[in-house]
C-alpha cells in the first residue's frame, strides 16, 4: 500500500517547538501526509487553542524547500554551492574529520552544538551522550532562560510555582514582561477565561504596545531594564499603605524589616524617573495588587534578557511574597514548571559516562536531574562546557571563551541557527568563515547556518518520528509519536547521532536503542508509568498538590523561607562557574544600573521583541508567516521619528557598538521616547545590507550565570 492510498484518520502528538505552551495537538493525516493541526480540548492547559503558525504547519511540513539528501560543500564557505552525497559516505566524511580533529588538537575540539529546534528530550539531547562518549566540549545552554530562571530561584530556591490554569480563577492577572498572543497563546486563554467569567482584571507590564497590552484593563507601559525599579515602587506603596501581609512575611520571608527599610526611598516618584512610568499609574497598579488577594503574576522570559535581568526576576517574584498572595489559588507567580518533572536522563544523554573533573565540575543535566554520575577510569574525561552565546567569541579564538583549552576545529549543528540567532553577529559570522573549521549540521531547511555547512544533513519534522515532552508553561508530560513518514532521505537526530557513534567507537547502551525504548525506559526510571500507558493516555498531569505548588509549606530553603535578601553566588542553578558581574549584584531588590544606558552617542534603547508568526528563526520559510510580517522594521516613536526627519518606510541605520542594521521605519506611538522596538530575528540576507538584528547584540554574560542580553542594546539611529 503505497501513502497516497493510506486512510484518513486523527493523531496526536505535541508541539515541538520552543514556546512554554507545549500545546498537545490533534492533526489531520490523510495518504501519508500531514494536514490540519488543531489544540486538543482534551488537554486542561491547551484547551483547544493553538497559535495560527503552527495550525497551518502543513505549509512548512511539505514545503518544496525541505531537506531531503545530504550535500556536500562544493563551493567556498557560505556561498551555498552543494552538490548532493550518500549518507554512508556523509557520515564517514563527518566521523573522518572528528577523528583526525581530535588527533591533533585532543577531543574538546570538537563541540556538538544544539539547542531547542526541537524540545523533544530524546532528539533534543541525545547530542550529549555523543558528547559525553567521545569527551568532546560539552554545550552550556545560555542563550534563553539562565537570567530568568535564576532569578525565580534566587527567591523560591525551585523552579515551580502555582499551577498555571490557576490564571483562570485570578481576580488580576498580570501578564510580565512576555507578549502571549504571538509567543505562548495559552496564557491568553486561561486569562480571558477568568476576565468572562470572574470580571477580572488584566494587567500587561511591558516596553511597547504589544498586541497582549492591546488587551489589557491597566497597560503599563515602561523603559527597557527597569522592571524591578517598578517592583521596588510596588512594594514601597504596599508596605506605606499597610497593604502588605506581614503575618505572611513573619512565616514566610527572611527578612521583611530589612525590605521594607530597603524600599523607604524607592517611591513611584524614584520609578517614575527611571521607568517613565508616571507615578500616579505606579500608585494605581500597587493598590491594584494589594487589594487583590487572587493576583496571578505571569512573569515572561523578555524582561530577563537585560544585565539586569535575574535582578528584575527576583524583585517581581517579591511582591507576591509581600501580598501574600502565594497562599490563595489563584494567586502567586508563575515563570516556569521545569522541577517539577525530575527526568532521570541517564539514558538520553549518557549521564552515566561520565566521569567527574578534578575541579568537581559534572554534567549540568545531571545537576539539574539530581542524579549522582557514575565515574570510570576508563572513559573519556568530560570535556570542558563552552558558553552557547559566547560561540562567536569561541570561534575566533578568545582565550576566555575557550575555557583555556583548545581551538574549536569540529562541530555539529542540530536544532538551532547561530548564525541567525546567536549575538555578536559579526564574530560569529566570522568564526563560521574560518576555513579550518568543519562544520556539519543536520537542518529541515538551508538555513544560514547550513549553507556555511561542510556536510549538510537532512532532518526529520516531529510527526516524522517518536519522542517526549514536557511542558515548560503547564505540568503535562505528552508524546509525541511518529505519524507519518519523512520525505526522501530525511533521518532523525537519534539516528544520526547514533551512525556517528558507531563510526567513531562511542559506546553506550543508548545508541542502539530506538526511540521507543528509550521513551519507555526514561518513564519508568522516573517514575510516570510506561509507554503502553502514555500511548493510551497521550499525555499525563504531573501537577503538584496545591501546597507544594504554592509553597504552604515552605520554600525550597533549609529555613522555608523567601530571600528576600538573595544570596546570589549560591542560587541552585548548575553552572561551570559564576559569570558576568555578579559580584556587584544589588543585595536587595533594586534597579541594578548595569543596563546598556542610552547616553549621547548612542541616545535610543533598542528591544529585539519576538514576531507573532516567526518563532527564533523558524517558519521564516513559511509564505504565509513572511507575507504577514512583511519585512524588517523598526518601531519608533512620532516625535523621535520626526526629530531624525524620518517617515513611515523610509530606511533607517541602526548602529551600536558592535555592528550596523538597516531597518525599515514603522511610526508607532506605543513606546516610550527614546524606545525603538525591531520584532523577530529574519533572516540576514532578509535586511538592506545583508546584516540581522543580532548584529546589534551582544554576548558579554549576563550575571549571575550567563545568558544573552538580547533587549539590552544601545543604539544611534540615522537615515540608511
Amino acid at each position: 500500500m503505497n501513502q497516497h492510498s493510506l486512510p484518513s484518520h486523527t493523531g496526536y502528538s505535541a508541539c515541538p517547538h520552543d514556546c512554554p505552551s507545549t500545546c498537545a495537538l490533534e492533526i489531520d493525516i490523510s495518504g501519508g501526509r500531514i494536514g490540519r493541526v488543531r489544540g486538543s480540548r482534551d488537554n486542561s492547559y491547551t484547551a483547544g487553542v493553538i497559535c495560527a503558525k503552527v495550525a497551518r504547519y502543513s505549509e512548512r511540513a511539505h514545503h518544496p524547500g525541505r531537506l531531503t539528501q545530504p550535500l556536500r560543500r562544493i563551493g567556498a564557505k557560505g556561498e551555498g554551492r552543494f552538490a548532493p552525497i550518500g549518507w554512508d559516505e556523509a557520515l564517514d566524511e563527518i566521523a573522518d574529520r572528528f577523528d583526525r580533529a581530535a588527533r591533533m588538537h585532543g577531543p574538546e575540539t570538537v563541540w556538538p552544538y544544539y539547542y531547542a529546534g526541537t524540545m523533544g528530550l530524546v532528539m533534543r539531547d541525545g547530542i550529549n551522550r555523543l558528547t559525553h562518549a567521545m569527551g568532546y566540549s560539552r554545550f552550556f545552554s545560555t542563550i534563553c532562560v539562565n537570567p530568568a530562571w535564576s532569578g525565580f530561584m534566587a527567591g523560591t530556591g525551585r523552579l515551580a510555582g502555582p499551577d498555571p490554569r490557576e490564571i483562570a480563577k485570578a481576580d488580576l492577572v498580570v501578564i510580565w514582561g512576555t507578549n502571549p498572543v504571538a509567543t505562548q497563546v495559552n496564557v491568553m486563554t486561561h486569562a480571558i477565561r477568568a476576565r468572562k467569567e470572574r470580571g477580572a482584571k488584566i494587567a500587561v507590564v511591558d516596553v511597547y504596545r504589544s498586541p497582549t497590552m492591546e488587551q489589557a484593563d491597566i497597560p503599563v507601559l515602561i523603559r527597557p531594564g527597569t522592571d524591578a525599579a517598578l517592583a521596588c515602587a510596588i512594594m514601597h506603596v504596599l508596605f506605606r499603605d499597610n497593604l502588605a501581609d506581614r503575618a505572611y512575611l513573619a512565616d514566610f520571608a527572611d527578612d521583611p524589616a530589612g525590605l521594607e527599610a530597603h524600599l523607604q526611598d524607592r517611591t513611584p516618584q524614584w520609578a517614575e524617573a527611571i521607568t517613565g512610568l508616571p507615578a500616579a499609574e505606579i500608585e494605581a497598579f500597587a493598590h491594584a495588587i494589594g487589594r487583590t488577594a487572587k493576583t496571578f503574576i505571569r512573569a515572561g522570559y523578555g524582561f530577563t534578557r537585560s544585565r539586569n535581568g535575574a535582578v528584575a526576576m527576583h524583585a517581581v517574584t517579591c511582591i507576591p511574597t509581600v501580598t501574600g498572595a502565594w497562599q490563595h489559588e489563584g494567586g502567586g507567580a508563575f515563570h516556569t514548571n521545569s522541577a517539577i518533572y525530575r527526568w532521570n536522563k541517564t539514558l538520553i544523554e549518557g549521564l552515566d559516562l561520565l566521569t567527574p573533573r578534578s575541579d568537581g565540575v559534572t554534567s549540568q543535566a545531571s545537576e539539574v536531574n539530581g542524579q549522582a554520575d557514575v565515574a570510570s577510569e576508563s572513559r573519556p574525561r568530560p570535556g570542558r562546557q563552552l558558553d552557547q552565546s559566547r560561540i562567536g567569541a569561541i570561534l575566533t579564538g578568545d582565550a576566555e571563551a575557550l575555557a583555556g583549552g583548545p581551538p574549536v576545529t569540529a562541530m555539529l549543528i542540530q536544532n538551532t541557527n547561530p548564525v541567525s540567532v546567536a549575538p555578536d553577529q559579526a564574530r560569529v559570522r566570522a568564526g563560521f568563515a574560518r576555513e579550518d573549521l568543519f562544520l556539519a549540521v543536520h537542518e529541515q531547511f538551508m538555513t544560514e547556518t547550513a549553507a556555511m555547512a561542510d556536510i549538510v544533513l537532512p532532518a526529520t519534522m516531529f510527526t516524522e518520528h517518536d519522542d517526549l515532552y514536557q511542558g515548560g508553561g503547564n505540568q503535562y508530560v505528552i508524546l509525541g509519536p511518529k505519524l507519518v513518514e519523512p520525505p526522501g532521505e530525511c533521518r532523525s537526530n537519534h539516528e544520526v547521532i547514533g551512525a556517528l557513534a558507531g563510526r567513531l567507537g562511542a559506546e553506550h547502551r543508548g545508541f542502539a536503542m530506538n526511540p521507543r525504548e528509550i521513551i519507555d525506559w526514561t518513564l519508568q526510571a522516573t517514575g510516570r508509568g510506561t509507554l503502553e500507558e502514555l500511548e493510551d493516555k497521550r499525555f499525563l498531569d504531573v501537577q503538584p498538590d496545591f501546597a507544594t505548588a504554592h509553597y504552604l509549606k515552605g520554600f525550597n530553603w533549609p529555613d522555608g523561607k523567601f530571600r528576600l535578601k538573595p544570596n546570589w553566588a549560591k542560587v541552585p542553578y548548575a553552572a561551570p562557574a559564576k559569570m558576568g558581574p555578579y559580584t556587584q549584584m544589588p543585595e536587595w531588590p533594586d534597579h541594578w544600573a548595569v543596563i546598556e544606558e542610552a547616553n549621547e552617542a548612542y541616545p535610543f534603547r533598542l528591544v529585539t521583541s519576538p514576531a507573532r508568526t516567526f518563532l527564533n528563526s523558524t517558519f521564516t520559510e513559511t509564505p504565509s508567516s513572511v507575507a504577514r510580517e512583511k519585512r524588517p522594521e523598526l518601531m519608533i516613536h512620532p516625535e523621535d521619528a520626526a526629530a531624525l526627519g524620518l517617515a513611515t518606510g523610509d530606511l533607517a541605520r541602526v548602529t551600536s557598538a558592535r555592528g550596523e542594521v538597516l531597518l525599515h521605519v514603522q511610526i508607532f506611538d506605543g513606546l516610550r521616547r527614546g524606545v525603538v522596538v525591531a520584532e523577530s530575528i529574519w533572516p540576514n540576507r532578509a535586511h538592506a545590507g545583508g546584516q540581522g538584528i543580532n548584529s546589534l547584540t551582544g554576548a558579554d554574560p549576563v550575571a549571575p550565570v550567563g545568558g544573552a542580553a538580547f533587549h539590552d542594546n544601545r543604539v544611534r539611529i540615522a537615515r540608511g
